[in-house]
Order: structure tokens, then sequence, then C-alpha cells
């Protein structure tokens, strides 16, 4: 039986990451969403996560916790920095200048020789793996599920349904976006970080665009009713090129097919039930 595992964990290790990955970063951009802002900036703050504790680990041979913290803590302090003068635009507005921020951090990449430049960065240690991937994704996932039954998730909720109503009702507006796009920046680093851990790989071109649009998706397919829901959500999105992979050429057009027919005929995700509030 043990022997059986351990060849269906080789088989499909790259799956059973992608998957724990793909959740954390389906957590980053529900905290985001939770507040009613939309961004397209996990992939940049994913990436520089990634960059930093991969760097950390090839160029000073740190321990993987520090790696790990540093890898939250960058990306945190950055969108401390960004989030000042972007989170006074909203909707679409917000998602452009997101969008600009992504790109300017994969140009940065590109021509950062000392990070391999257009190369990338190879030989990064295998470190993490499973115990680290899904500890991390069960840690945030309670902590969110948690944060989502108290006082914190209903000022966010009233947020997200009519921010003007949740204003004057006393919820500090600013200091929420600031703080969701914070934490939300750190989630994505650390993804970034376990990612680069596994795959023993980075490179520029992973964190741009296409990547942002992906890990939207997620919210979007599963909605965000409650943390669950993007998890679930990006747990399809993962498997389905894989379950698909008989269709050879066409998967990736089935793929997007389901996308818009869940878009079209569940707008609020395949799993939009709220958590019952406490308190």
């Amino acid at each position: 039986m043990w022997e059986a595992l351990d060849d269906f964990y080789w088989t499909y290790q790259s799956l059973i990451h992608g998957i724990g990955v793909n959740g954390i970063l389906a957590l980053s951009v529900y905290v985001v969403l939770a507040v009613g802002q939309l961004s397209l900036g996990q992939a940049a703050f994913m990436g520089v996560g990634a960059y930093t504790g991969a760097l950390l680990s090839v160029k000073f041979g740190t321990p993987f916790a520090v790696s790990m913290a540093a890898s939250a803590v960058v990306p945190a302090l950055l969108a401390l920095v960004v989030g000042g003068p972007t989170l006074r635009l909203t909707g679409v507005y917000l998602a452009i200048a997101t969008i600009g921020l992504g790109e300017i951090t994969r140009i940065v990449f590109l021509n950062w020789d000392y990070a391999g430049g257009a190369l990338g960065l190879s030989s990064i240690p295998e470190r993490g793996g499973v115990p680290a991937i899904y500890g991390t994704l069960a840690v945030l996932l309670i902590g969110l599920t948690l944060v989502a039954r108290s006082r914190i998730g209903r000022a966010m909720e009233a947020m997200r349904e009519d921010e003007a109503a949740a204003g004057v009702m006393g919820v500090n507006l600013p200091r929420y976006r600031l703080v969701a796009l914070v934490v939300s920046s750190a989630m994505a680093g650390v993804a970034g970080c376990l990612s680069a851990h596994v795959s023993s790989f980075i490179g520029p071109n992973e964190y741009g665009f296409e990547a942002a649009v992906t890990i939207l998706s997620y919210a979007l397919l599963g909605g965000i009713g409650s943390p669950l829901a993007p998890v679930l959500g990006s747990t399809i999105l993962t498997l389905l090129p894989e379950v698909l992979r008989p269709l050879a050429d066409f998967r990736l057009m089935v793929n997007g097919l389901i996308i818009v027919l869940a878009v079209l005929f569940m707008p609020r995700g395949i799993l939009p039930w709220r958590i019952a509030r406490t308190g």
C-alpha cells in the first residue's frame, strides 16, 4: 500500500504541489476581493516572494524558515509602499494599475542579471514539499475562516456589498483596503516561495499578466462567500488540464468553456454560501 502511495506521489507530485500552492494564491486574491477591490497584482507579489526566497536560499544558504518569512515580508512592504496611491482607485482603474505593477516587476526580473535575468534562476534547493505547502494552506484557511466569522469579517462583507454604506456605519475604508492588500501580498509571496522551492527553477515570465488572470479566475469560479470557495475553484482549475489530457490540444478550450459557463450561470461561484456569523 505504502509503495503504491509512493509511486502515486512521484507520478503526480507536480500536480499535488500545484493544488496546494494555487490554493494559497486563491486565498490571497480572496482577501482583496472580500473588501470589494479588484486587484490583478497577485502574480507580481508571488514573483517578488519567489525571487526573495530563492535568492536567499541559493546565494546565502539561509534556512528555509528564514526564506519563507522574508518572502512574506518583502511583498508586504512593497504593497505598503504602493498601496497608498493605488488604493485611491477603485474597480477597473485599480485593476489596470495593478497590471502595470505586474509588468514593472516582470521587466525588473527579466533584466536583473544577479537573479538570472531572462534565463531565470535555477538550482533552488528542494525544501518544504507537501508538509509545508498544505500546512500553510490549512493555517491560512482556518485563520481566514475565523476572521470571516468575526466583526472584521462583517465589516469586510459590508464594504464588498456597499462601500458607501459601510463608510457611513463607521468602517475605516482606507485602513481595511490597505491591510487587505498587505496581507494578500504576503500570502502570495509565501506561495511563490513554496512554489520555487518545489520546482527548483523560476523565470520572470511565470509572473506576468496570464498568471494574474489565472489566479483571479480561481475566485471567480469558486466564489467569495467563504475562504473555502476560492480554494475549491483553484483545485478544480488545477485538476482540469490533467483530467482533460486525453483531449490533447482541445483541453485548454474546454477549460475556458467551463469557466465561461460557470460565470454565466453561477455568477456568485460554485460555492456561494456564506459562513454563519458569530458575535
